[in-house]
């Protein structure tokens, strides 16, 4: 029996505490070289693609930019773009949200996307839940989820008729006739309901795809759905095996529903790694890492967003405070995911008491211990050994690597543990095919 062939992912970390930036071996988040060298790393390794995520305001704590990880980004598509002509083979990923955007405008920016890089794009379809983002746009506010995810499904399905408006055959471009067109309704498209009243003529021909690749995030019951009912790829936070198996099984087991086989949507959690010459010399290195990832200071900034109020004068050293967290229906840190995450503060607080009690844990370390650790550790072949096991047992179909260091973190994985995964019989040696639909082994779409 052939082995379960791994899919492999670069993300150009941004903002958020993951990246190092204070690392001498760390370069810039802004210049585009950073891009380029990660993305051609990536490329040089076979991965199936590189991974922009995309983050809509810059996050603030008390009021002020919250400073302490790397403040903003590049557009999205302007960096997609650039390195399209910068690479051959490996797919271009960016995350475009439903919730502020407008189809015809998304259309067109995958659309050319897509044509630039000969067939190499991918969409990473999210919603945005909050006002706090939401005031950086004309809406300025926000849906509940079952609204979110409505308008994301209408926002994907009416992008998708205007990929259609054009089947591909409609440019003749013969110089004898002189008929450059030959289907004067290409490009036609009328689409109207409750999110969009859309009417009038798609500019942007077929693309190489035919639509980007679309891949989702959520990781609610209505998040799933969605994915299964739409998603070429999802995302997941499930990399360790029970987990895994269990969010895969889920997921790949609502797909009979929608018409769809396992094989249509790769699963593909987020996972850091650190690597050393033996396992306990990486295990070293990665204690370094997440001291470096979580400061004094961002300790305390992780504290106040659970016990919402000021602690600026906490001793990150000392024990957790003897207070509890604010409950009154305000937050310190608008737009923060770990707000939602954190649903019941008292009750979160008692926990990590308990737990800081229990191991001897400073304020420090006891959030190095609650905000998650590296999903790899060890030597190369420990690593290689490690995810090749997670996907040949369905706890996954490859990762989405996420290196703390940018934008060389991710050449000591290319370089030791690729070939090693390679001489599994486990991944490429070569791209077999241009697209990015072929490199995640999905079918082609039918004009």
């Amino acid at each position: 029996m052939s082995r379960k062939q791994i899919h492999l992912a670069a993300h150009f970390p941004g903002v958020n505490n993951t990246t190092v930036w204070s690392d001498p071996e760390a370069g810039s988040h802004i210049e585009f070289s950073s891009f380029v060298k990660l993305a051609q790393t990536a490329e040089r390794a076979k991965f199936d693609f590189f991974f922009l995520a995309e983050g809509l305001r810059l996050r603030e704590q008390g009021g002020q930019i919250y400073d302490l990880d790397v403040v903003g980004r590049p557009d999205t598509f302007t960096v997609l773009s650039a390195l399209a002509a910068v690479t051959e083979r490996l797919g271009l990923a960016g995350t475009i949200n439903s919730t502020f955007n407008e189809p015809f405008e998304v259309a067109r920016q995958f659309a050319s996307l897509d044509h630039l890089s000969a067939g190499r794009a991918a969409w990473n379809v999210v919603t945005s839940w909050d006002a706090f983002t939401g005031e950086n746009f004309r809406r300025g506010g926000f849906l509940p989820q079952d609204q979110r995810y409505e308008r994301a499904e209408t926002f994907l399905r009416t992008a998708w008729e205007l990929f259609d408006s054009w089947r591909g055959s409609e440019v003749a471009a013969d110089a004898d006739s002189g008929v450059f067109l030959q289907d004067a309704a290409a490009g036609a498209f009328a689409h109207h309901d409750a999110h969009f009243d859309i009417e009038g003529r798609f500019p942007v021909p077929r693309s190489p795809q035919g639509r980007p690749v679309i891949i989702q995030a959520g990781d609610s019951e209505e998040g799933r759905e969605f994915a299964a009912a739409t998603a070429d790829a999802i995302f997941s936070r499930y990399g360790t095996l029970e987990a895994g198996q269990k969010f895969y099984s889920d997921v790949k087991g609502r797909l009979a529903k929608y018409g769809r086989r396992s094989e249509q949507l790769v699963i593909l959690p987020a996972a850091t790694f650190v690597l050393g010459d033996t396992d306990a010399d990486a295990h070293e290195r990665a204690h370094v890492v997440r001291r470096q990832q979580v400061s004094g200071q961002t300790a305390i900034k992780f504290l106040e967003q659970v016990w919402n109020t000021d602690l600026s004068d906490h001793d990150p050293d000392g024990p957790l405070p003897s207070t509890d967290p604010v409950v009154d229906g305000s937050t310190i840190a608008p737009g923060r995911a770990s707000v939602r995450m954190y649903r019941d503060p008292v009750a979160t607080a008692r926990e990590w008491r308990r737990l800081a009690e229990a191991k001897n844990l400073s304020t420090r370390d006891l959030i190095i211990e609650v905000t998650g650790r590296q999903t790899f550790i060890g030597s190369p072949t420990t690593v290689a050994a490690a995810i090749d096991d997670l996907v040949q047992a369905d706890a996954s179909d490859g990762f989405i690597l996420v290196p703390h260091v940018t934008p060389g973190g991710l050449d000591e994985f290319a370089d030791k543990v690729v070939p090693l995964l390679q001489e599994r019989g486990s991944f490429r040696t070569e791209y077999t095919g241009t697209t990015l639909r072929d490199h995640l082994g999905l079918e082609p779409l039918e004009a």
